[in-house]
């Protein structure tokens, strides 16, 4: 069961804050404004990191005084390429080409603040993806069902009909922007027991067979 201290989910993403509700946790939300531009040469897992620590310091003077702030921020890379969201339907289809039939990874970064104390806990999922091999009719009716847009790297796994990931190894939550299992692990470090079973709430949500929580909530 959770302690008293209040949640405060410093994102203003509609998936995280659905995620965040399907895994049982009572939480607040706030916008957390920064300077998302990675540093030269800065490694996928870095960047991802960085930013959580930053929108997690970013509101901590705007959070009750015995808050703890949840960050999360998602990183789709290719090789070191940083992909982030599209900024028109040309380079829409330009990365869901890039990345068709191919590899890349998604990393995402759990921070959690304690405004009280100052401290800081960061947890980093990684989950390696294999994308299909689709056609560019397809791209190009996933671009005209307006989806792609507000999605790094130009895709939603989750997205029934376009279903761009052939298969993936890792956390599906985490693609989708929040690892669950991560979260979790992470929120017991300060006592912080979801009133959920959140590996089950997550597979029965996303109707998907997770064979990693149990090793990730191990850890």
């Amino acid at each position: 069961m959770q302690n008293r201290r209040p949640l405060i989910l410093a994102s203003q993403s509609p998936r995280r804050r659905e995620l965040m509700t399907i895994a049982g946790y009572t939480f607040n939300t706030i916008t957390a404004d920064i300077d998302e531009t990675p540093l030269p040469d800065e490694a996928p897992g870095d960047y991802t990191l960085r930013m959580g620590r930053m929108k997690a310091l970013a509101v901590n003077n705007h959070v009750p005084y015995n808050a703890l702030i949840i960050t999360s921020d998602t990183t789709v890379a290719y090789g070191d390429e940083l992909l982030g969201k599209p900024g028109d339907s040309a380079e829409a289809m330009a990365t869901l080409q890039k990345l068709r039939g191919k590899q890349h990874q998604v990393y995402s970064s759990i921070t959690i603040l304690a405004k009280a104390t100052g401290e800081i806990v960061q947890d980093l999922a990684i989950t390696n993806l294999q994308m299909r091999d689709y056609t560019d009719e397809e791209i190009q009716d996933y671009i005209d069902s307006g989806d792609p847009f507000d999605k790094a790297g130009s895709y939603a796994i989750q997205h029934k009909d376009f279903s761009p990931v052939a298969r993936l190894e890792g956390c599906y939550a985490n693609v989708m922007g929040l690892p669950l299992c991560h979260l979790t692990r992470t929120l017991r470090k300060f006592g912080i027991e979801s009133t959920h079973d959140v590996p089950l709430a997550c597979q029965n949500a996303n109707d998907i067979v997770c064979p990693v929580f149990d090793e990730i909530l191990r850890k």
